[in-house]
């Protein structure tokens, strides 16, 4: 079984021979390899013959870390969300693999999108119909830049939207049915109408407003985030067979933790989101700077002796 074909098995809520892993973002290239990926701001500023030197440069990055740790799919992060990007990666590595795409991250109000929180709360009062218009302008931009990795190839569309802290969803429930819930729907409505996959990304403690993510009908959910109280055993209970899951190994203790806690967030994870399919196993949220290389490459280890790959 290769990487795509574990991919989309454990998606469609079979078993393979052991769950996927890859992360959304990985960002100790250089550590790992000695290369940088391309500055994200001198991006639009480059001709045509300095983007495909760049583009060159993060395909031979995605496939060192494909080879190195294998990873059954890659998120094309870097240029992100670029069509060439996706296009690149999936003529060089998506026979193997998974090659996924970013859509933005603004499709919808969320913790990201919202700059100033006391007028959010006046509009929230007072001006409900404009709010419903900004939402329906910025779920149509999504749909667009979903539209626009799809055509370049990609298996899988990746929808980011932070729309929950520690302690709960940025809005109350009611709301985020009236506000989030239809315009998430319709965008992974979309995705999936033209045939490819569909994970959302959230942090925080989405337990109050599971249930709309669930009338999504995303694919995939991402992050299970242990720092907010997500219990990756409970909610497969509640997911099996509707909803796959990614991540839930704490990112807090891979950056600073010990061994025995990378090793129990681990095997809670493995032990308790794995059997039957319907899991990627991941971090709780990406490899960022800061992140010990060695922590990452133990907590792997413990993964691939766990299938005894």
């Amino acid at each position: 079984m290769n990487g795509k074909e574990r991919f989309f098995c454990a998606l469609n809520h079979k078993a393979p021979d052991r769950p996927p892993h890859f992360e959304t973002m990985f960002e100790l290239e250089y550590e790992a390899f000695g290369l940088r990926m391309p500055e994200p701001a001198s991006w639009q500023q480059m001709t045509r013959s300095e983007k495909d030197k760049n583009l060159g440069r993060a395909v031979e990055i995605y496939a060192r870390i494909v080879e190195r740790f294998k990873w059954d799919a890659v998120l094309v992060f870097s240029p992100w969300g670029d069509p060439d990007g996706v296009r690149a990666v999936k003529q060089a590595l998506g026979k193997e693999i998974a090659v996924g795409g970013l859509a933005g991250t603004a499709g919808n109000f969320s913790i990201d999108t919202v700059t100033d929180w006391m007028q959010f709360a006046s509009r929230m009062a007072d001006d409900r119909k404009g709010l419903h218009e900004e939402s329906e302008q910025m779920c149509r931009a999504m749909i667009k830049g979903a539209g626009a990795v799809i055509d370049a190839g990609a298996d899988f569309v990746f929808v980011p939207s932070d729309v929950a802290f520690n302690g709960g969803p940025f809005i109350s429930p009611a709301d985020f049915s009236e506000l989030v819930t239809p315009y998430l729907e319709r965008q992974i409505r979309f995705i999936k109408e033209r045939g490819v996959k569909a994970i959302f990304h959230s942090d925080g403690q989405m337990m109050p407003v599971m249930q709309d993510i669930l009338s999504c009908e995303p694919d995939c959910f991402m992050s299970v985030d242990p720092m907010a109280g997500m219990d990756i055993a409970e909610l497969k209970k509640t997911c099996r067979g509707k909803m796959a899951l990614m991540g839930n190994v704490q990112c807090s203790f891979l950056q600073s933790g010990t061994k025995e806690e990378i090793k129990k967030s681990t095997l809670y994870c493995l032990e308790n989101a794995s059997e039957g399919g319907g899991y990627i196993f991941s971090s709780s949220n990406t490899i960022f700077k800061g992140v010990p290389l060695e922590n990452y490459e133990y907590m792997l280890s413990l993964y691939h002796d766990f299938f005894k790959v």
